[in-house]
């Protein structure tokens, strides 16, 4: 199950401790099947955003050995790192898929390193120079969890969301928490290209599969989230602040029992910056934070639902990096 936003935990990707010969490992298939529910959980809470967080990590080794050295004398001058290059790290993943068994270390310390557009690079070299998808070669060469995290990590971030929506929403271990964190943190732009992604590689209207899996508020959040177009903008209007602020109060401190058709419609209509406003404007005016208004009035994926919205309008960014730890 994915883990609330404010807990820490490990890198997604780097938590899956891999070993250097990944086709010699086996596991028992009790383990296998505890590990795809871990493993969803772990790669759900990838954001677009953590493209640009992982590439700021320390280069790996192969990265340092092509940064230019600096005397002394150049000590005081700060020189951006050398860029990647594709093509050198499409042969680096060749070699490391040669031989018996694979390099498993050497292929997930390139591309982990790599940003979204970097995989896109490395993957036409790769296909350029060896006549086959890396894909392919990753799935042949990996397996278990590693092979499953670096095949979602080569996607593009829509690609990887509609990928993960899938599989938390199939099959006997649904995943719906992982399914409300992707939904409830992407912008409605990226929502948009998410679900054309959806049914482009799946057939199915992702509006279609959460309302088959999904019931009562949390239905009603996921489905209107997904589907009212939303100011992305930072402007708002300090009236309808207040007046939110209001009617949140009313719909759930000042009365016996909550409004959630209230809370939906706040939250769904209104931009991250408009939210993040009220929030404000709602501790300001009841000396309450909104947070604790929203855990103590409702329950279960709905509440996650709303607090991964609200925890997302006041900072995406301190969101997305609590997520990767």
């Amino acid at each position: 199950m994915v883990t609330e936003p404010g807990q820490d935990r490990q890198d997604p990707v780097h938590a899956l401790a891999p070993s250097r010969r990944a086709k010699s490992s086996s596991s028992s298939s009790s383990n296998a099947k505890r590990g795809t529910k871990s493993y969803l959980s772990q790669i759900a809470n990838l954001p677009p955003g953590a493209d640009q967080i992982e590439s700021n990590r320390i280069p790996a080794r192969s990265e340092r050995a092509r940064t230019p050295h600096r005397s002394p004398a150049m000590a005081s001058l700060t020189l951006p790192p050398a860029p990647p290059n594709p093509r050198q790290d499409a042969i680096d993943l060749h070699k490391a898929f040669k031989g018996f068994g694979c390099d498993s270390t050497a292929v997930i310390n390139i591309l982990t390193h790599r940003d979204s557009v970097q995989r896109g690079l490395i993957q036409q070299e790769y296909r350029a120079m060896y006549h086959e998808e890396l894909s392919q070669r990753i799935s042949s060469e990996l397996s278990g969890n590693h092979k499953k995290a670096m095949l979602l990590w080569i996607l593009d971030p829509a690609g990887r969301d509609a990928t993960v929506l899938r599989e938390a929403l199939s099959g006997d271990t649904m995943d719906l928490r992982a399914a409300t964190e992707i939904i409830c943190s992407r912008t409605p732009s990226q929502l948009q290209i998410m679900k054309q992604t959806y049914f482009a590689r799946f057939g199915t209207y992702l509006e279609h599969d959460i309302g088959h899996h999904t019931s009562g508020d949390h239905q009603k959040i996921l489905l209107a989230y997904m589907g009212i177009p939303r100011y992305e903008g930072p402007e708002v209007d300090p009236t309808i602040v207040t007046h939110d602020a209001k009617d949140l109060y009313k719909a759930g401190e000042k009365r016996l029992g909550t409004d959630e058709k209230t809370f939906i419609r706040i939250f769904t209509e209104r931009s991250w910056a408009h939210i993040a406003s009220v929030s404000s404007a709602y501790h300001h005016m009841y000396d309450r934070k909104l947070e604790k208004v929203i855990k103590s009035e409702t329950s279960g994926n709905f509440a996650f639902a709303l607090l991964t919205i609200l925890r997302c309008a006041e900072s995406p960014a301190k969101y997305f990096a609590k997520r990767l730890g």
